[in-house]
């Protein structure tokens, strides 16, 4: 992949500041918000039935994240995500916790079956039950697959028709011809709540400033994984896991073209 495609989207990012609507997961909503600010986005979390297809109408990208999913969030989903395939607009879907229950997964393939996603962001079991596979899944944890990241975004992007972004030890991200892995992160990534969703608010940010969305779920996830990265070598002898969590932050909100050329590794 072309690294200059990144580094332009640095620059319009902070000067379009794109309005990412977000129907996001009750226990990080803050997270993403704070985190589509500190990118250079603009975070709005309308969850209303009455409104979220207004809300769509005004905004750039739509995160709909399946965390803390309910029948009555669930209907506000399809309807902003129909609306923001009218407008044209792309959908990022992070199936959280799908392969967990009967009621989660059905829910989310039934939201494939209603609106059109652009961007799947999800661990490798997420992503394996999304698309008719048996893992297993445990909350958001992922669970032993027999079939390789890549073989796995690649099948998905193909069956799914949307870019899949699978994070992991080598985070990978497939349009069904193109494949890029990501070698930077850091363990202590997994020890705090949000990251996911986060990386998830960071593609949205992307995708709402250019057509090319898969450089944009590049963008995203390479954005966290080189921040977690940083944050951790940013630590004292006896910091912990909240000041890794602030430094995270840090990290993202001082990210830039710069930083992001010469540290990020793109396989």
């Amino acid at each position: 992949m072309e690294k200059q495609l990144i580094k332009d989207l640095f620059i319009k990012i902070r000067e379009q500041n794109p309005l990412i609507h977000h129907i996001t997961n009750q226990v990080t909503i803050n997270d993403c918000a704070n985190v589509t600010l500190a990118i250079g986005g603009s975070p709005v979390m309308a969850t209303s039935i009455e409104e979220v297809e207004d809300m769509v109408k005004l905004a750039n990208a739509l995160v709909i994240n399946f965390g803390t999913i309910d029948d009555e969030t669930y209907a506000a989903m399809v309807l902003a995500g129909q609306a923001a395939n009218r407008k044209g607009i792309p959908v990022i879907f992070d199936p959280v916790g799908v392969g967990a229950t009967p009621f989660r997964t059905n829910r989310a393939r039934d939201f494939l079956e209603h609106v059109s996603v652009s961007i799947v962001r999800g661990n490798a079991s997420e992503v394996f039950a999304l698309i008719g596979g048996e893992s297993r899944t445990r909350g958001v944890d992922s669970g032993d697959l027999s079939v390789s990241s890549k073989d796995l975004a690649h099948q998905a992007a193909i069956k799914l028709h949307a870019i899949i972004v699978i994070s992991g030890e080598l985070d990978t991200i497939s349009n069904g011809n193109e494949i890029v892995q990501i070698d930077n992160g850091d363990i202590w990534l997994t020890r705090i709540t949000g990251t996911g969703c986060m990386t998830a608010s960071l593609i949205a940010s992307f995708a709402g400033i250019t057509d090319d969305w898969f450089t944009a779920a590049v963008a995203g996830m390479s954005v966290m994984s080189l921040a977690g990265e940083r944050a951790k070598k940013a630590l004292h002898e006896n910091d912990g896991i909240g000041t890794y969590r602030v430094k995270l932050m840090d990290e993202i909100f001082f990210m830039n073209e710069q930083i992001w050329v010469e540290e990020v590794h793109l396989l």
